[in-house]
């Protein structure tokens, strides 16, 4: 799959609805209705962090949700990704972009989302094919305002921007024309989870997906 191809792929995800729940699994058991409650609530694009134990078995669980795509977060090595995708990962996430990420998604046919935080690493990912990036940590990296700066000189690129998104400042991002989606990880609280108040997850996604309604 080329980098060209991943991004097509990937510009039709980020597309499914404005935000993309930012999910760490820390019982398998919620999976499966944790998936469901976001699915319902109209946010069918999942990214499951590689972070717990669970997490590749979570994401097993979940591929098999009706109307969910999900796919791998925090990919930071070859053999991330080539589990993931035996997972039944859809697309794959890394906060950076290196050589071997970029590789390994491009051998297993992993529609990647790479990250990138400077306007050095986003020309570089360009010049690659990449014009569907992740931007992370967000806030800590300059937010929306930053994201409106490079979209005047680098227009050809579109973004996810991730990390200290909230409810709150998401309408800044979505607002932008170089925004496709935001990746949030506030429409799944642990509390919620760990109560199995999957209602509230659906109604917190319901809430996110009208953002950019």
């Amino acid at each position: 799959m080329t980098p060209a191809q991943q991004s097509a792929e990937a510009l039709k995800i980020c597309r499914l609805a404005p935000v993309v729940p930012v999910l760490i699994v820390e019982d398998l058991a919620h999976a499966r209705p944790l998936a469901e409650a976001l699915v319902t609530g109209g946010l069918p694009a999942l990214e499951v962090t590689l972070r717990t134990p669970c997490a590749l078995d979570a994401i097993r669980a979940m591929a098999d949700v009706p109307g969910g795509v999900v796919g791998a977060g925090t990919l930071l090595t070859a053999a991330d990704v080539k589990a993931a995708k035996k997972a039944g990962a859809r697309f794959g996430v890394s906060p950076g972009s290196s050589p071997a990420i970029i590789q390994a998604c491009q051998d297993e046919g992993l529609p990647l989302l790479p990250g990138a935080v400077t306007a050095t690493e986003i020309m570089a990912l360009l010049e690659q094919g990449y014009t569907v990036q992740k931007f992370f940590p967000a806030e800590q990296s300059g937010g929306a305002a930053f994201l409106k700066s490079i979209g005047s000189p680098i227009p050809q690129v579109s973004f996810c921007p991730t990390g200290g998104v909230s409810l709150k400042n998401a309408p800044d991002y979505l607002s932008l024309k170089n925004i496709l989606c935001v990746g949030g990880s506030w429409v799944a609280p642990k509390e919620a989870m760990v109560r199995g108040d999957w209602a509230a997850i659906t109604t917190l996604a319901a809430e996110a997906a009208r953002l950019r309604a």
